[in-house]
């Protein structure tokens, strides 16, 4: 069976490491702020401005380009911890491990109550697979006074439950971030891929239900889990409406063909 967490990734990696706005009045050929030119002579924002721009390359996927930017943004402002949060990230995309680690140490040692550094650390250290100190590091995140993105750090807290087969932990905790957000997809399908996995499969129905009543929301993956879960429950007939509706609706994606094959249990 395939593991719990496939449809989070871009949930849990969206990080506020930024919310300078850049002001530079002129835009170089990619469409971002120019990075040549004039700087702001103050060093706390030449930094941010370097930083803005660090974040921006890195979410349209040009690492190499966000390293160079944040590196500039850290040589005029060496404690600004954000800058090196960010270069974390960046690391952790070039499959850059142990700089990455250090750059999420050297933040926190630099701002020890932010709590988005701490999410991030923490899901890096569970794609790391390093699973206990990923889950201290969401427990500090959560722990934070001032920390806004609860449901956030729990469906990460969550999915790295699941991926460390802890299943009532991963239960206890997509289950308050559901409470938290029920109107949120990823939550849901987690949670009932979790139910799944724990064989509470009437649970597991009810929420992957919630998702395929919305038509914006259903997914391949969401179908998929519904007929899995159906089929765990002997209901033929729902799993063969299920299969219908991938074939129709999703008919080239991996779902549908594992269906078609009849591979249920991978």
């Amino acid at each position: 069976m395939r593991p719990a967490g496939v449809a989070v990734a871009l949930a849990v990696l969206s990080a506020c490491t930024s919310t300078t706005t850049v002001t530079t009045s002129t835009a170089g050929s990619d469409g971002l702020p120019a990075r040549a030119g004039t700087e702001p002579g103050d060093a706390q924002r030449r930094a941010q401005v370097r930083l803005e721009l660090a974040g921006l390359y890195l979410a349209r996927g040009q690492a190499s380009t966000a390293l160079d930017e944040v590196n500039v943004a850290i040589a005029a402002k060496p404690d600004l911890a954000e800058a090196y949060s960010l270069r974390g990230l960046i690391h952790a995309s070039l499959g850059e491990a142990q700089l990455a680690d250090a750059d999420f140490e050297r933040a926190l040692k630099l701002n020890p109550r932010d709590g988005n550094t701490m999410h991030n650390h923490g899901w890096f250290l569970c794609q790391q697979g390093r699973y206990d100190e990923g889950n201290a590091q969401f427990e500090r995140a959560l722990a934070q006074p001032q920390y806004r993105e609860i449901t956030r750090t729990l469906l990460a807290q969550g999915v790295c439950q699941a991926r460390a087969g802890q299943w009532a932990q991963a239960d206890r905790t997509l289950s308050r971030c559901y409470e938290l957000d029920p109107t949120n997809p990823v939550a849901a399908y987690n949670l009932s891929e979790v139910l799944l996995r724990r064989g509470e499969l009437v649970r597991a129905r009810y929420y992957v239900q919630r998702i395929n009543a919305q038509p914006d929301q259903t997914s391949a993956q969401s179908l998929w889990l519904a007929a899995r879960i159906e089929r765990r429950l002997g209901n033929v007939d729902a799993v063969q409406a299920y299969g219908r509706q991938l074939q129709e609706r999703f008919p080239q994606s991996t779902e549908t063909l594992q269906f078609e094959r009849g591979r249920f249990d991978d």
